[in-house]
């Protein structure tokens, strides 16, 4: 008997480890954040070890719904809660939890768990805007649209874990898709120049060249700054092309969870902070193409405000770049097979406790 469950115990760590990417693919996407991600991967290592596992056909069609359960629990206590992810101690939290979590098998990946760095890299992979928008959404939502418009997993296999009927489901998945496309952009002559300047400040800020910054503004550029971007006592003002360069260099390192997205329909940039919005920038541009005013928004209310939509194919383009890069959770251990996130015979609840 002993033996059977060593060996149960060696193929559930195999099988964890293996599918690890897709694991926290699909936490990360969920969740907003690479630290929250790590940490339900754990939550969901502790739980999915303590189960029965000998009626499981498709191990990983079963860790998928077991990660899944535990973020979908994550995100009605941070719903209910109606807490912020970030408050004075948040990272020396994320630093504990790091430091005291039990390891899971396979690597959490090549940084640290809450490095800005890493954090940076997998927003860029799924889309600061879509991040945003997807933080924007209730739960069950998140969990339809995450699953199947990127995850391609049918509303009939969905539907249990949110308590849903797949009708239901499905509506969750289009309400969710048609936030996503936000407001559509607001038609102009010159939008594609528009789209390549408002990318090229990101870029030109990302890396630091001043030189394409201050090409890329008017010389009489006026930049407004409310005041808690810095913050600041007051809201900041700045003229003049070369002061709003250097005032764009000096925010290089959160320019790295930057991304371009729809603001009120039109193109601008927005900021994460472990996939929540943080900052805001809209631009306004005189006929020659160049920026004449920035107006940088981090006061939450306004930023509430803002409707917030994904740049042209982004959100098709992570979905696409997700079921090609073959992480679906139809992929088991023999192939792919119909069922997505239950393995055959397999129930969201068998073997695990049920939702809080």
């Amino acid at each position: 008997m002993g033996d059977v469950a060593e060996n149960a115990g060696e193929r559930l760590a195999a099988r964890f480890a293996a599918d690890r990417p897709h694991l926290s693919a699909v936490a990360h996407r969920l969740l907003g954040s690479a630290a929250e991600a790590d940490d339900a991967l754990q939550e969901a290592w502790l739980r999915a070890r303590q189960a029965d596992i000998d009626a499981v056909e498709n191990l990983t069609a079963w860790l998928t719904t077991v990660v899944t359960r535990v973020c979908l629990n994550l995100l009605r206590a941070r719903r209910n809660r109606r807490e912020e992810f970030l408050d004075a101690g948040a990272d020396a939290h994320a630093h504990d939890r790091a430091r005291e979590r039990a390891h899971a098998p396979g690597p959490a990946g090549p940084h640290e768990a809450g490095d800005p760095v890493r954090e940076a890299l997998l927003a860029d992979e799924v889309g600061v805007a879509l991040l945003v928008v997807l933080d924007t959404l209730g739960p069950a939502e998140r969990v339809a649209f995450v699953l199947h418009d990127m995850f391609a997993v049918p509303f009939d296999e969905i539907a249990p874990l949110i308590e849903k009927t797949p009708a239901a489901t499905r509506q969750l998945a289009a309400r969710a898709r048609r936030r996503v496309r936000g407001r559509p952009s607001t038609p102009t002559a010159d939008a594609g120049r528009r789209h390549a300047a408002v990318e090229a400040f990101l870029a030109a800020t990302r890396g630091g060249d001043f030189t394409a910054l201050v090409a890329l503004l008017d010389p009489d550029v006026v930049l407004h700054a409310d005041a808690r971007v810095v913050p600041t006592p007051e809201p900041i003002t700045l003229r003049g092309a070369e002061p709003v360069a250097r005032g764009a260099m000096a925010a290089m390192a959160r320019a790295r969870s930057a991304g371009l997205a729809l603001l009120d329909g039109r193109i601008g940039l927005v900021m994460t902070e472990h996939g929540r919005l943080r900052l805001a920038l809209a631009f306004t541009f005189g006929t020659d193409g160049r920026m004449t005013r920035i107006v940088v928004t981090a006061d939450p209310v306004r930023l509430g405000a803002t409707g917030i939509g994904v740049v042209g194919g982004d959100a098709e383009g992570a979905t696409e770049r997700r079921r090609a890069g073959g992480t679906d959770s139809r992929r088991g251990e023999s192939g792919p097979t119909e069922q997505a996130v239950n393995g055959p015979g397999v129930r969201p609840n068998d073997g695990l406790p049920s939702p809080s």
